[in-house]
């Protein structure tokens, strides 16, 4: 695997991508839409993001937030023009994202290397929604349920009641490249090989994604920001918020042949996951990569490395709730050989 120098707050991004009307898709991740920025491998960018959340209730998001008593000057003027002037198609899904960013040179077979440099938060409150028929648990509510969760920045804590206060962990939900032509737009809400709705919640700041690339320019969006999440995401939302992370992109040639399904990794572990709308098949697909992985990596037979598995991976749901479920392995980096990390 080539490397590339890891981007740092000390220099400067190549750009800063802005999450305007024209700059966003709301419900479907496309393939072949006209580059909202193009950029060099191992170059990085800060991409604005808005959640969907205040979007998507049926009334204008000023007075969606002002119910709750957050000030219109505090709601983000990208989510009051996107209410405004972005249309969603009635069978997209809800989430908005902001692309697509084209890396020069990517192309089918390739792998994407995504390093995330920060994630940082644009606005001081979240929303966590759920209903009937709603989550893992569809008939625990019988009327919506809407919290709007107040954030404490300076202290990185959500306020979930007057007594309770959760560490913030901020992550992406969707981070993805275009989808494969036959499934091309796809809704936002399943993931699939290309990434998307994964709601891995291990995505968060000095963590890297790899995707595989299916499009010209690899095509990359993302949104859906998460200020925290427990896996699973069982009732259905995470704490929704805008964020803006700052993403470093790395195009590995050929890279995809080994990479059936998106994986992970941060200084502790690597992530391997597998994906079906049967939550069994996908534990077992998430089972088979991980053999494989360590396998590979370990240089053992696939026996030892299927009792390893057993002994030493936690398998995790990352979620059960979009249709197509997400486990993923969680594989302890002192089991293979010690190798440098960019974020060492």
């Amino acid at each position: 695997m080539t490397s590339a120098a890891p981007a740092t707050r000390a220099q400067a991004v190549a750009a800063h991508l802005r999450s305007i009307p024209g700059n966003v898709s709301w419900g479907l991740i496309p393939a072949g839409a006209p580059p909202a920025l193009t950029i060099e491998s191992g170059q990085s960018v800060r991409i604005d993001t808005v959640s969907q959340q205040g979007l998507t209730a049926g009334i204008d998001p000023v007075a969606f937030f002002g119910d709750a008593g957050i000030a219109a000057d505090n709601v983000l003027d990208d989510v009051k023009a996107i209410y405004a002037q972005v249309k969603r198609e009635p069978s997209a899904g809800s989430h908005v994202l902001t692309g697509p960013i084209y890396i020069e040179n990517a192309r089918p077979g390739d792998m994407l290397e995504v390093r995330i440099l920060d994630v940082d938060l644009r606005v001081d409150y979240g929303t966590n929604n759920s209903g009937p028929g709603v989550g893992a648990g569809p008939e625990l509510l019988n009327a919506v349920a809407r919290q709007i969760i107040r954030i404490d920045r300076a202290r990185g804590m959500a306020l979930f009641t007057d007594r309770i206060e959760l560490p913030l962990a901020p992550f992406m939900g969707i981070m993805t490249v275009a989808p494969p032509d036959a499934i091309a737009p796809a809704n936002t809400r399943p993931p699939g090989a290309f990434g998307g709705n994964m709601d891995l919640k291990v995505l968060t700041r000095g963590a890297t994604l790899y995707l595989p690339v299916f499009q010209e320019g690899a095509q990359f969006w993302t949104g859906d920001g998460h200020g925290l999440q427990g896996d699973g995401e069982v009732n259905g939302t995470a704490i929704e918020i805008s964020l803006a992370p700052t993403l470093q992109f790395i195009v590995h040639p050929g890279g995809a042949r080994d990479l059936p399904w998106p994986r992970a990794e941060d200084r502790a572990c690597h992530y391997v996951t597998g994906m079906d709308v049967d939550l069994d098949l996908a534990a077992r697909i998430a089972v088979e990569q991980v053999v494989a992985f360590l396998s590979s990596r370990a240089g053992i037979t696939t026996a030892q490395a299927y009792a390893l598995a057993s002994l030493a991976v936690d398998f995790r749901i990352a979620e059960n709730v979009n249709h197509v479920k997400v486990v993923y392995g969680a594989i302890p980096k002192r089991l293979l050989p010690a190798s440098a990390y960019w974020s060492d």
